[in-house]
């Protein structure tokens, strides 16, 4: 089987995570604690966090890299609920005075500021972010499960991943409770759901005042920058790590039950051809359901950003944001070093899906229900599974008639080597690329044709 690849958001306000670590005063909530009782799993895979069991009242109102040798698992970074002990751990008095700020329980561990006098970057890029993210718990009548999710908007848009929201594509109509960073308890609807990308936007009930988070632009991310995840790991929410970005331009296959019926989303519209998926050392499954997800013929693959930073089940939907507190990402899955262990976890290698992606895909589904993506019209495979061939990139084995890549003068036997100005591996990479683009939207590409090197453009289908 081949790969074929075929009113917005308002600008947030600016402010720096300096001063809003010398002026942000964020109150305990008031809780009973839990400590996380994680329950073996039998294959190493998505894990739901531990659901808190008791919930405080409700107030009133780059560039490409190679895969990486050997065999690694990644994982989605949803927890769930099923097996688990609860916990609630709330975000600790940050109020700019001489003592130690209180933490939010002594069985458990908030954001604690010992030193309000000398704050260094993350404790300041926490008090920044840290009121921007929220924790989502999904229930349906089978199962449950807990994630992550940033603040859009003040009046509680909320972006995350499909499959926090859909418990893994078990159901569409999981009943939703979202948690502020304060402690606050909001009911939730799901707006749109897009699961080409794993990403989905709901909407709090009742919500006001909230703090929406401000968007870095990802092209801009470098290999080695500072990065902090923010989330809640293991049913530990207001949970701060931090790392750098470790890779610009990675591309990951997901096997996901979300993703449309009978659609090869892994790339190919209009080709029959070879599976890519036998050169990948990829493994992924959806949390919650992973015989189900071993078992789907579907596929998504998404571009992502790399990192460093410990993220771990329960990270689901959470931001990776920079230095000044800005998003840069949606985390979305960690990478884990076998397939038999028993437990996922961080081994340092954490993948979100890039800020740009995001707010666009976020926009769209405000606006319109869903969002589109792009489609090239031709079917790939990479350019290493093709005898003959010397240059690394993805392979069109088959043209579609009218579409973008006929439009661009492509050709079978042509290797694509860029996309969009982004260094193209094989089809992985470019299935990736082209999905992030939107529907219609214009497209470059760099091809190499009898060994020379050619630029075309030409306008995205829709991937129906």
């Amino acid at each position: 089987m081949s790969n074929d690849i075929g009113s917005p958001i308002p600008p947030l306000p600016e402010r720096s995570a300096q001063d809003a670590a010398a002026e942000g005063a964020y109150p305990p909530p008031t809780a009973t604690y839990q400590s996380p009782n994680p329950a073996p799993a039998s294959q190493p895979s998505y894990q739901w966090a531990p659901q808190p069991q008791n919930e405080p009242k409700k107030k009133d109102r780059s560039t490409g890299g190679a895969k990486l040798a050997g065999l690694v698992v990644v994982a989605a970074l949803i927890g769930g609920g099923v097996g688990f002990g609860g916990a609630w751990l709330g975000l600790a008095a940050f109020d700019g005075s001489d003592e130690p700020a209180a933490v939010a329980s002594n069985t458990g561990q908030g954001i604690t500021i010992n030193n309000p006098d000398d704050v260094n970057e993350t404790a300041a890029v926490a008090a920044s972010a840290l009121p921007s993210v929220v924790t989502i718990e999904a229930q349906s009548s089978s199962a449950g499960g807990s994630g992550s999710g940033v603040v859009l908007s003040e009046d509680g848009y909320v972006l995350t991943n499909t499959h926090v929201v859909t418990l893994g594509g078990a159901t569409s109509d999981a009943q939703i409770r979202v948690t502020g960073s304060d402690g606050t308890l909001y009911d939730a609807t799901i707006v749109g759901t897009d699961p080409i990308y794993d990403l989905a936007v709901i909407k709090l009930e009742g919500a006001s005042g909230m703090t929406p988070m401000d968007f870095a632009d990802s092209s801009k991310v470098n290999i080695g920058d500072n990065s902090v995840a923010i989330g809640a790991p293991m049913g530990l929410p207001n949970t701060v790590t931090t790392g750098v970005i470790s890779n610009t331009n990675r591309s990951i296959e997901i096997q996901s039950s979300a993703a449309p019926e009978g659609d090869d989303t892994g790339g190919g519209q209009g080709g029959e051809g070879e599976d890519d998926n036998s050169q990948s050392p990829w493994f992924f499954d959806l949390p919650g359901q992973e015989e189900q997800q071993r078992q789907s013929a579907e596929s998504i693959k998404i571009a992502v950003l790399q990192t460093d930073a410990a993220i771990n089940p329960g990270n689901s939907g959470g931001a990776l944001v920079d230095d000044e507190g800005k998003l840069i990402g949606i985390n979305v899955a960690i990478a884990t070093g076998s397939s038999s262990s028993e437990e996922g976890g961080s081994i340092g290698l954490g993948f979100a899906i890039p800020s740009n992606i995001a707010e666009r895909v976020a926009n769209e589904i405000i606006e319109d229900g869903q969002a589109t993506h792009g489609l090239l019209g031709a079917s790939v495979t990479p350019s290493s599974a093709v005898e003959g061939t010397t240059t690394t990139g993805a392979y069109i084995a088959e043209v579609v008639g009218d579409g973008a890549a006929e439009e661009a003068g492509l050709k079978k036997g042509d290797v694509i080597t860029q996309f969009n100005g982004v260094r193209v591996n094989d089809s992985v990479d470019l299935t990736a690329q082209v999905r992030a683009a939107a529907a219609g939207s214009e497209a470059t590409f760099v091809y190499v044709r009898d060994g020379e090197e050619h630029e075309a453009t030409a306008t995205l289908g829709t991937l129906e």
